[in-house]
């Protein structure tokens, strides 16, 4: 289907759309395929909070935020993400891409984040201050992209999208294991789950006919839900805990609107160390969004990134960060598991993934909806993410071969990898010479260090011409 085709203003209800841009899908096929963007980030978009908020102090007294707070920053974590989501697909203002693109809660600032909030002077309350702050710094530099653009040249954008598939490649094994840091890591049962749907999604996607092989996903995420509840029932291996459903429903109730911070206890505080802190992270993150929104652009619709598309990106990355702080969470970024998916099914209609977007915000008004879809096992998880993981390398790649191919290209890609994702397999501290906070940017997050070397280096060796002399 050509780009135009894929683009074109569409008024009538058809299926068929669900390949297009714009124009209605029908519910009855809108909402499978919106839940599974939901499906596909759902997990992952609340690890974060529950990593980063169980470690959280509070300010001033030593103590933790408690079981029932953190369940309403899971609730408002959902609430966010589709808020952002739906500012991404039909932008107001200059603020949304108007591309097929799901917001959650980003990992990039884990490192970060929680150098704040367990600092007792800062606590979860400078770390809400600093979260605020750093999401209006990278929306306004999202809206003056086109002052900037010119130096995220394509080799750079291209390093960029294939760190971030390489980056997650780990996120998707882990997953399969059963999850990171957990007791029965690598266990049978958790890698029979994982293989059984993955294999399920590869199945699914060369049986099913016409529009349905692109919900191989769904197909994968469901059946494989189901072979851990049997293997849970059956007393074979504990997968599957409900528990968190009924604990959700004593401590939050059925129905809860997510609340402010400025409402709670929690009023955030500004301290400009901490948004210091953070800002360079948004920098990062920046990166992050332009690379997976150019993926989006090459993979779905075949062709480059517009400048307006990418000021909206990367302002609604941003603002929604702010608007995440507000209620007391983290900062969002464009979700890479879900560049994957659409570059893999094609799948790229605003209106179906608002469905999931709308999915999203019913979650978060109903808690224990949230606590249902979280009991989503790892391994399965993992058994449909590692292929869309490995899809966005691949469009990093495609990206690549766009590029002239000569010492120059040669040299920043050798060093931007080699000293990027270097810097991630190091024994120690790299930088323990510095301050702290250089090595929680760069030892844990290969895309920073590949931004950051691509990018000077596109900067400062001397173009083709001279370069070869």
């Amino acid at each position: 289907m050509s780009t135009t085709n894929k683009e074109e203003k569409v008024v009538d209800v058809s299926t068929e759309n669900i390949y297009r841009l714009n124009g209605r899908v029908p519910l009855k096929k809108a909402i499978p395929f919106g839940l599974q963007h939901v499906l596909a980030m759902f997990v992952s978009n609340l690890a974060p909070v529950l990593i980063v908020c169980s470690a959280a102090l509070v300010r001033g007294t030593g103590e933790h935020l408690t079981s029932a707070e953190i369940t309403q920053l899971l609730q408002c974590a959902m609430f966010v993400a589709g808020i952002g989501t739906c500012m991404q697909l039909y932008p107001v203002w200059k603020i949304g891409s108007g591309l097929p693109i799901v917001m959650g809660v980003s990992f990039t600032f884990l490192g970060s984040l929680l150098v704040i909030c367990t600092n007792p002077e800062l606590g979860y309350e400078g770390m809400v201050g600093a979260v605020i702050l750093g999401g209006i710094f990278e929306g306004l530099v999202g809206l003056s992209a086109r002052y900037w653009k010119r130096f995220l040249t394509p080799v750079v954008s291209a390093c960029v999208v294939i760190a971030i598939g390489l980056s997650l490649l780990s996120v998707g094994m882990d997953s399969w294991g059963g999850g990171s840091g957990v007791a029965d890591f690598g266990a049978w049962y958790h890698l029979v789950v994982g293989a059984f749907t993955l294999i399920v999604c590869l199945v699914a996607r060369y049986l099913l006919k016409g529009v349905y092989k692109n919900l191989n996903v769904l197909v994968g995420l469901i059946l494989g839900y189901l072979l851990a509840i049997i293997f849970t029932v059956a007393g074979i291996a504990p997968m599957v805990d409900f528990s968190g459903i009924t604990k959700t429903v004593q401590e939050v109730g059925v129905f809860s609107l997510p609340k402010l911070v400025f409402l709670t206890s929690h009023e955030p505080i500004f301290d400009l160390g901490a948004f210091l802190t953070i800002a360079i992270v948004f920098l990062v993150s920046a990166a992050e969004t332009t690379g997976a929104t150019s993926a989006v652009c090459t993979g779905a619709l075949d062709r480059e990134i517009k400048m307006e598309e990418l000021q909206g990106s990367l302002a609604v990355d941003g603002f929604s960060s702010a608007l995440s702080g507000c209620f007391g969470c983290l900062p969002l970024t464009s979700f890479s598991q879900n560049v994957g998916l659409v570059t893999m099914t094609q799948v790229i209609n605003r209106f179906t993934i608002l469905m999931g977007a709308f999915i999203l915000i019913l979650s978060s008004l109903f808690p224990p909806l949230g606590a249902f879809f979280n009991s989503l096992p790892q391994a399965v998880l993992g058994g449909c993410t590692v292929m869309m993981f490995g899809s966005i390398m691949y469009e990093g790649i495609k990206m690549l071969k766009e590029c002239e191919f000569d010492d120059r290209t040669m040299v920043i890609v050798s060093l931007a990898f080699a000293i990027g994702v270097g810097l991630t397999q190091t024994s120690g501290n790299f930088f323990s010479a510095f301050p702290h906070e250089v090595g929680d940017i760069f030892n844990g997050n290969a895309v920073a260090g590949v931004f950051v070397v691509s990018l000077l280096l596109s900067l400062f060796l001397p173009k083709r011409e001279n370069f070869t002399k």
